[in-house]
């Protein structure tokens, strides 16, 4: 049986789904600005990220920001939808990663409180979203909501989806982009103009968190009409996407 096939008769009820994407950065605007400590230790995992033996961990410290551990989240942008329409929202600050999470996790608290069917989705959620969420929801002393929380849940027993890994048809050596798969699928680019490469230079540099956050509205956008794409399911058209405050 053909995977969008699967998707299809499974019944997936959009009512029950969290859509998020997340934006990191490093946790210091620059690797001299970091304590030694703290670059001692990013010097050993720059080891394993070099492109060149010359390379110094300096020149691969833009990666700091894909990692839970190095990296911080300065934006979170939600959607759900209901009745047909698509609703937006973000979470995203500049300087207090703690405050962002911790406002995202009274959203998600209270959406399992109306919804014990909840699940959230995202592209290449399992490998980065969800986990990350999580590392930095443990290191900033914020409890977990109980949907991000796997600890004692049987492989089964967790039910949030990922669109990369619906795509993949068990191979597990492929990984295709969001952006790719919006392209076949015919939905506007998430990447019209900056990608997740270009983040570092746009929140440090050019101090445009706002561009980061519209940036990470198209992501999150385009993963719930990934999944409608999968699931046989029209668009939804723009005039009935609707961004809260």
């Amino acid at each position: 049986m053909k995977l969008i096939n699967y998707i299809a008769m499974s019944g997936t009820n959009f009512q029950n789904i969290l859509f998020l994407d997340i934006e990191t950065v490093p946790q210091y605007p620059e690797y001299d600005a970091a304590p030694a400590e703290w670059r001692f230790l990013w010097d050993k995992k720059a080891e394993r990220l070099k492109e060149k033996e010359t390379d110094h961990p300096a020149d691969v410290y833009p990666k700091a920001g894909i990692y839970s551990e190095f990296g911080r989240i300065i934006c979170i942008s939600v959607a759900f939808i209901k009745n047909e329409k698509l609703f937006v929202k973000s979470f995203f600050s500049g300087d207090n990663e703690k405050k962002l999470l911790t406002e995202f996790a009274e959203m998600v608290n209270g959406f399992q409180s109306r919804n014990r069917d909840l699940q959230l989705c995202a592209h290449n959620g399992k490998e980065f979203d969800f986990p990350y969420i999580s590392r930095r929801m443990l290191i900033n002393r914020i409890p977990l909501p109980e949907i991000f929380d796997n600890s004692s849940k049987k492989p089964w027993e967790i039910k949030n989806l990922d669109t990369m890994e619906l795509w993949k048809f068990g191979d597990y050596k492929n990984f295709t982009s969001l952006n790719l798969l919006s392209y076949i699928f015919n939905i506007p680019s998430p990447k019209d103009d900056i990608d997740g490469s270009m983040v570092y230079e746009t929140f440090y540099q050019k101090n445009d968190l706002e561009r980061i956050v519209k940036y990470c509205e198209k992501d999150v956008i385009t993963v719930a009409q990934l999944l409608r794409a999968f699931n046989y399911l029209p668009l939804i058209d723009e005039v009935n996407i609707e961004f809260k405050s």
